[in-house]
């Protein structure tokens, strides 16, 4: 075997590779870079105080820039308060103050028109709220904030001003040192490299404010859960509305399977094969909406005392529930007694069951004492507290059911109506016995009870489902709502 003495040298490229940037100053590049923002962002409002004579206000959208819905009090101090019922402290502070239109706010009931400023509490936040110049003491009202397409009022315009930009020392120092790193690291690494780090950093960023962001978002599911608790007015509504569709020696019954109702407009869904007369119209193909006002000529002449009981017209064997609330903020119903089986809710686990929790609790205001039955699922699905005003049984004796019917699916036509006599929840996936109580008890031909699963059912009449942000899906309505928690 040659050693290779004799052979000429083979000359080949020279190949230097670059060395590897450590994983620590990657670490503390994307520190930097993270205290750098966050300090840039927190100098020059913490360097100047803001003046004293700038308010929060909110300017009244025109429907045609909003999808044709117009603000309502209870619906900015959802959005920007986290809580529809301190409409009435929005109300205190604008009330009697004449707008550019001439008109004022004097009632909580008063239409809002497109161009107002309202001023707002000072824990206001979002989207909406927006800063202005109180010029209360210059004879004049609120003056329109930048930006809001109103002409500017008294302290707003004339002569020069001028903004500076005070950056701190730590923020300049982590500037500084930033760059430079930076510059080392596209050098040693490349582009690629720069590119991920880049990403890092703002993944980092984006965990930082995903805390407060989830904290707020619960903080608004949870305002909504005390307004149900509050608000029986839209549950007389929602029955008085259902009562339009009821049989008469006319007409017979249309099914309604959601409601949603506000003071100013009711909207329904009915089946795709169904009509409604004037005053509704027709959104899609199943949606149908009038102005509150303007009720059906078959409209019931009862309603229904505190939110207890239907409407004097209503189908006896409706059974109405909030799921939530829609992306406007209005309650959304839905007949549990069209459910026809069994309601099974996957996703998120959590949410899940806060969709379940707040059904039970829906039950418990208008219908106290209706028995439930916990069945136990998956181990680790979190509980579910019954409320103390339904009757909870240990077990609720289903009859023998001779075979199983077939499942049914999510066919919104199929549903038939028949009276809430008993509710089965299961916290999570059922196994094969449970699965055959729910079949006994929620099933065609079983005791006529109706299911409510936190967790995979197939034999499911309806499917909803829950993410991580309290909001459900409900395919068959094609609605999305949040669920209170």
């Amino acid at each position: 075997m040659s050693n290779g003495a004799g052979r000429p040298p083979e000359h080949r490229p020279r190949t230097v590779s670059a060395p590897s940037i450590p994983r620590a100053l990657l670490h503390a590049l994307t520190t930097l870079l993270a205290a750098f923002l966050v300090a840039l962002a927190a100098g020059p409002a913490g360097a100047a105080p803001p003046d004293d004579d700038l308010v929060k206000v909110f300017v009244v959208q025109d429907p045609a820039r909003t999808g044709g819905q117009l603000a309502t009090l209870p619906s900015i101090a959802a959005t920007v308060l986290g809580d529809p019922a301190r409409a009435d402290e929005i109300l205190r502070l604008n009330q009697g103050q004449t707008q550019k239109d001439g008109g004022a706010l004097t009632g909580p009931g008063d239409q809002l028109h497109p161009g107002w400023i309202l001023r707002l509490p000072q824990d206001a936040s979002g989207p909406g709220v927006q800063l202005a110049r109180d010029t209360s003491g210059q004879g004049g009202g609120t003056s329109a904030p930048p930006g809001s397409g109103q002409p500017a009022g008294p302290g707003t315009g004339g002569g020069q001003s001028s903004t500076v930009l005070t950056i701190p020392l730590a923020a300049a120092a982590a500037l500084l040192g930033a760059v430079l790193l930076a510059l080392v690291t596209a050098g040693i690494v490349g582009r690629r490299k720069v590119r991920a780090g880049w990403s890092a950093a703002g993944r980092a960023l984006g965990r930082l404010g995903e805390p407060a962001r989830r904290r707020r978002r619960l903080a608004q599911r949870q305002a909504t859960g005390r307004w149900f608790d509050a608000d029986a007015e839209s549950v007389r509504r929602a029955y008085d509305a259902l009562g339009e569709f009821a049989a008469t020696d006319r007409a017979p019954e249309r099914a309604v399977h959601a409601l949603s109702v506000d003071p100013r407009e009711v909207t329904v869904w009915l089946s795709p094969s169904e009509t409604a007369d004037a005053p509704w119209t027709n959104v899609d193909g199943t949606r149908w909406r009038r102005p509150a006002g303007a009720p059906g000529p078959y409209a019931p002449s009862g309603t229904a005392p505190s939110g207890t009981a239907p409407a004097a017209a209503a189908p006896t064997a409706a059974c109405l529930v909030r799921a939530g609330t829609d992306a406007d903020g209005r309650p959304v119903f839905v007949d549990l007694s069209r459910l026809d089986g069994v309601l099974s809710v996957t996703g998120e686990k959590a949410v899940a069951r806060d969709v379940v929790q707040n059904l039970l609790a829906e039950i418990a205001r208008t219908r106290p004492g209706t028995p439930v039955t916990v069945l136990r699922g998956a181990a680790d699905a979190p509980p579910v507290l019954v409320p103390p005003s339904l009757r909870q049984v240990p077990q609720a004796g289903p009859p023998a059911v001779a075979a199983p019917a077939p499942a049914r699916g999510t066919v919104r036509a199929a549903a038939s109506r028949r009276p809430l006599q008993g509710l089965v929840v299961v916290a999570g996936t059922p196994d094969g016995r449970e699965a055959a109580e729910l079949a006994a008890l929620c099933g065609p031909g079983g005791a006529g009870w109706t299911g409510l699963v936190y967790g995979g059912s197939p034999d499911a009449h309806w499917h909803w489902y829950a993410d991580g942000e309290g909001r459900v899906d409900i395919p068959v309505l094609d609605l999305k709502v949040t669920v209170p928690a």
